[in-house]
C-alpha cells in the first residue's frame, strides 16, 4: 500500500527547503573538495567528508565497493523503485578541479539528503554512488563490471559548465600508450649509424595530423608527447607518447583506431625504429540521454529560474563514463552553468569559477533540480514506466 501523504507540489516545496537548510554544510563541501584536490583512486580525504556527511543523515554507507578503496554507496529507504544520484570528486593533475567535480560531489549528496522527504511519503530507495576517477581511468567502468549498478531503476547526475542543458552528447573514447624504441648514437660524430626515435614519434604526429583532415566531424585524436630524448647530442632510443582516441560510436571508434595504428606502423616502417603500443583497457561509451528524463529535470531546474536550453541545441563535446552507465540504465547527465559562456573547461578559469559565489549558488540549484527529479520518479510510477519504455526502445525519444 502507498505510504504517500503529501502532493507532489508539497513535495517539491519540502525539498527545496531542505536543500535550503543544507546551504551553509553543502558550500562548505564543495569548497573543501575544491581546496583539496585529489587525483583518480586518491580520493581519500574527499570520500571521508561525503560519507560523513551521508551518514550523519541517516543513510546506510558502504565504503570500498566494486573494489575501489575510494568509491563508496550510501542508501536510504527499502525496496524499489531505486534511484541513484552520482557524484564524481576527482580532480584533474595540474588545474586541479579545472573539471568542477567539487560542485557534483555537493550537489549529489545534497539530493540525496533532501530526497528522504519523497521516500518517507512515497517508498523507495535513493541512492548516492561516490563514483572515482572519471576524469583518467573511468572508475565507472570499473563499477559496472563489478555489478555495483545492478537492479538500479535510473541513474542522474549534474555537472558544472557554461550553459544549462538537460542532456549531453559525449564521444566513445578510448586512450593509447604509445613507444618508439631505435638506438642511441653520437648525433654529430655519428648520425648514420643511430635509429631516431623521436623522429618516428614525429612522423607518427605528423600522419595523424594529416589524419585528421579525412574523419568525421565529431571525431577527435589528441595526445601528448611524454618522453623525447634526453639530450640533442645523443640520437634518442626512445620515446612515448599518450593519445586518446574520440568518435560519436563505437563502431567508428574502431575504424579509427586502425587507421590511427596505420599512421604509427607507417612512421615505424619509415625510421626503423620499432613500435610498442598498448590501448587502454577502458572504454568511454557514447552517452545515451534518456530524453524523458532530461524533460523532467528541465521543468524542474526552469521553476527555480533557470533558463535551459533546447534539447536539441548544440554542444560541446567531451567523453565521461557516465556514458557507459547511460547504455544500461537510464541516465541524464545535465550541465548547470556556473561560468560566463566562453570560459573553458579545464582551464585555470574554470578551476576558479568552481570555487565562486555562482558555483556555489549552482551547488544548490542542482540538487534542487535532482532531488526534485526524485519527487517525479518515485511519486508518479507512470513517469518511470515511461523512462524506462523509452529506454528500451518502445517509445520515441521525443
Amino acid at each position: 500500500m502507498s505510504k504517500k501523504t503529501l502532493s507532489k507540489a508539497d513535495l517539491k516545496a519540502k525539498i527545496c527547503q531542505q536543500v535550503d537548510r543544507q546551504r551553509g554544510e553543502l558550500v562548505e563541501l564543495s569548497l573543501r573538495i575544491h581546496a583539496n584536490p585529489e587525483l583518480g583512486f586518491e580520493e581519500v580525504k574527499a570520500i571521508g567528508w561525503l560519507t560523513d556527511y551521508l551518514g550523519n543523515n541517516g543513510f546506510v554507507v558502504e565504503v570500498g565497493i566494486g573494489g575501489f578503496a575510494t568509491a563508496f554507496k550510501a542508501f536510504y529507504g527499502e525496496g524499489g523503485p531505486y534511484v541513484a544520484l552520482l557524484a564524481e570528486y576527482d580532480a584533474l593533475p595540474g588545474v586541479g578541479h579545472a573539471c568542477g567535480h567539487n560542485v557534483i560531489a555537493a550537489a549529489a549528496v545534497g539530493a540525496g539528503v533532501a530526497s528522504r522527504v519523497v521516500v518517507d511519503n512515497c517508498g523507495g530507495t535513493v541512492i548516492v554512488f561516490g563514483t572515482p576517477a572519471e576524469e583518467l581511468h573511468g572508475g565507472k567502468v570499473g563499477l559496472l563490471r563489478a555489478g555495483v549498478f545492478e537492479g538500479v531503476d535510473v541513474a542522474l547526475m549534474v555537472h558544472p559548465g557554461v550553459r544549462n542543458r538537460a542532456t549531453g552528447e559525449a564521444l566513445a573514447c578510448v586512450n593509447l600508450d604509445i613507444e618508439f624504441f631505435g638506438k642511441a648514437a653520437h648525433a654529430a660524430a655519428y648520425p648514420d649509424q643511430g635509429v631516431n626515435a623521436l623522429e618516428a614519434m614525429i612522423l607518427a604526429f605528423n600522419a595523424i595530423n594529416s589524419l585528421r583532415q579525412h574523419i568525421k566531424e565529431k571525431a577527435r585524436i589528441h595526445g601528448i608527447i611524454t618522453h623525447g630524448g634526453h639530450a640533442a647530442n645523443v640520437v634518442p632510443a626512445y620515446t612515448a607518447a599518450k593519445l586518446l582516441v574520440r568518435a560519436p560510436d563505437n563502431a567508428y571508434l574502431e575504424e579509427l583506431k586502425r587507421r590511427v595504428l596505420g599512421c604509427l606502423e607507417g612512421a615505424a616502417l619509415a625510421t626503423g625504429a620499432r613500435l610498442a603500443c598498448r590501448w587502454g583497457d577502458v572504454l568511454y561509451e557514447p552517452l545515451k540521454s534518456n530524453r524523458t528524463l532530461a524533460k523532467i529535470f528541465a521543468n524542474n531546474l526552469e521553476v527555480l529560474g533557470r533558463k535551459v536550453e533546447p534539447l536539441d541545441a548544440p554542444n560541446s563535446l567531451g567523453s565521461t563514463d557516465m556514458g557507459n552507465v547511460s547504455q544500461v540504465v537510464p541516465a541524464i547527465h545535465p550541465t548547470i552553468a556556473i561560468a560566463s559562456p566562453g570560459t573553458l573547461l579545464h582551464s585555470d578559469e574554470f578551476a576558479r569559477a568552481a570555487a565562486s559565489e555562482t558555483a556555489s549558488e549552482g551547488v544548490l540549484d542542482a540538487a534542487k533540480a535532482l532531488a526534485m527529479t526524485v519527487v517525479d520518479l518515485m511519486s508518479e510510477p507512470r513517469i518511470l514506466a515511461k523512462v524506462k519504455a523509452e529506454f528500451a526502445g518502445l517509445i520515441g525519444r521525443g
